[in-house]
């Protein structure tokens, strides 16, 4: 899906939909842009020059990824949501989470995955500009919840699971 686009001298190309959320150089000291694309709030990150655009709010509980810090998760970039320490993966929105084996008679902590939850973008850059598309609206991911503009209490996720 591409979700991620490394900073290179190529020019690229520019998806019809994709949306201008700022300047390369709107990204050298936060290393991160909030932004409005189209009906969504997305965050969009420079990590390591390469950039990674979610929707804004955590998919377990609507944390605000934007205030999270960037952690190394088993060798994969992962936004820390602050609220309740969810890991989420740069690249793909997968939720990681430890956990031991009850089998494991060493009882070590290993990295799980909870699958793809978080819904992430297509980031061009192009001219010193940053463009965000949005991905496919037709899959669902547990953050579309929160990324809708106004959601009740009754239509909330259980965040035990």
């Amino acid at each position: 899906m591409g979700q991620r686009q490394a900073v290179s001298s190529a020019p690229e190309e520019i998806d019809e939909s994709a949306v201008f959320v700022g300047h390369l150089e709107d990204f050298k000291q936060s290393k991160r842009v909030r932004a409005p694309v189209k009906d969504r709030e997305v965050v969009i990150f420079n990590h390591l020059g390469k950039f990674h655009a979610l929707d804004l709010r955590c998919y377990h509980a609507g944390g605000p990824l934007h205030l999270g810090e960037i952690e190394d998760i088993d060798g994969k970039a992962c936004v820390v949501c602050p609220w309740h320490k969810y890991k989420i993966a740069l690249e793909n929105g997968e939720g990681l989470y430890q956990g031991v084996n009850p089998q494991d008679p060493n009882k070590t902590k290993k990295w799980y995955s909870r699958g793809v939850k978080q819904r992430t973008h297509k980031v061009t850059v192009r001219d010193g500009a940053v463009y965000v598309t949005l991905s496919d609206a037709t899959a669902i991911f547990d953050s579309d919840f929160y990324a809708k503009e106004k959601f009740n209490d009754a239509d909330r996720p259980n965040p035990e699971t």
